[in-house]
């Protein structure tokens, strides 16, 4: 599990998320790990973080819509009706120049804000919430936003949900180092709970199953033939598609369709012996 999991960690304030990544690295002592959709370092929540070869799952993972609640602080007193009025000028496709210090290439880019909600007002503080497509800057969302309404800017930040990862079974870094300490005594108990197997991604892609005796074959680089499913008559109109042998993952696989071949392999899972 240690090389083929997903920690859902609950980032502290402070350090960067290649930061983070090194100090988990470091506890399991790992040769690799990565989070998916990096947080500035001021901003908390949901961090996933993957060990291992579940890296390689990445891409799968990071363009799926972001959740956050922070708190905006305006520069002006600003009646509540007035400011729910210019958020809705920012709800759907909205037009961003990401900030200067972003690791992007510094040009505007269209994004799609699904939803922008108030949930509390104390004088010039804002509390609210907001679901964002993958990519989107919310500290230059609410700049923007404070353009219209006389400044404002962000003080606080948190992010409540990344892709299918959330904030209800977050862990943090003090609770995973005990975790481990409890695992290198023999207790693997409390890690083993906290560990999300890489097999997660049947969430997100859709899941094709094989028979059992191609597996050793696509393990090996083998392209999927309509042979090797279990129910040939399964349409697959997806782009990509994860591949299982009932509960065992084989592979992520890309939908070509050349007659008798389905899929190509993008990623081929092999299990440590």
């Amino acid at each position: 599990m240690l090389e083929f999991s997903i920690i859902n960690l609950d980032k502290p304030s402070g350090p960067t998320s290649f930061e983070v990544d090194e100090k988990i690295k470091a506890f399991l002592g790992l040769n690799k790990t990565s989070h998916f959709g990096t947080l500035d370092p001021m901003v908390t929540g949901v961090l996933p973080i993957a060990l291992g070869r579940a890296c390689r799952l990445m891409k799968y993972f990071i363009g799926k819509n972001k959740n956050y609640i922070g708190i905006m602080h305006i520069h002006k007193e600003t009646s509540k009706e007035v400011l729910e009025k210019e958020i809705q000028n920012f709800i759907l496709k909205i037009t961003q120049l990401p900030p200067v210090k972003s690791r992007v290439k510094r040009q505007e880019r269209e994004r799609t804000i699904h939803t922008f909600k108030i949930l509390e007002i104390q004088g010039k503080d804002i509390l609210f919430e907001t679901e964002v497509e993958a990519g989107t800057y919310i500290r230059k969302l609410i700049h923007d936003l404070g353009e219209k309404i006389g400044g404002a800017h962000m003080i606080e930040l948190r992010r409540t949900k990344a892709s299918i990862f959330d904030d209800e079974n977050l862990v943090t870094l003090y609770q995973l180092k005990k975790a481990i300490e409890e695992y290198k005594k023999g207790n693997e108990k409390i890690l083993r709970e906290i560990l999300i197997p890489g097999e997660i991604i049947s969430e997100i892609l859709p899941v094709i199953q094989i028979k059992k005796k191609y597996i050793d074959k696509l393990q090996h680089g083998s392209p999927l033939m309509k042979e090797h499913l279990e129910k040939s008559s399964e349409k697959l109109t997806d782009e990509e598609i994860a591949v299982f042998c009932k509960e065992e993952f084989i592979g992520v696989f890309k939908i070509t369709n050349e007659k008798d071949i389905i899929a190509r392999p993008e990623y081929v899972f092999q299990p440590i012996k």
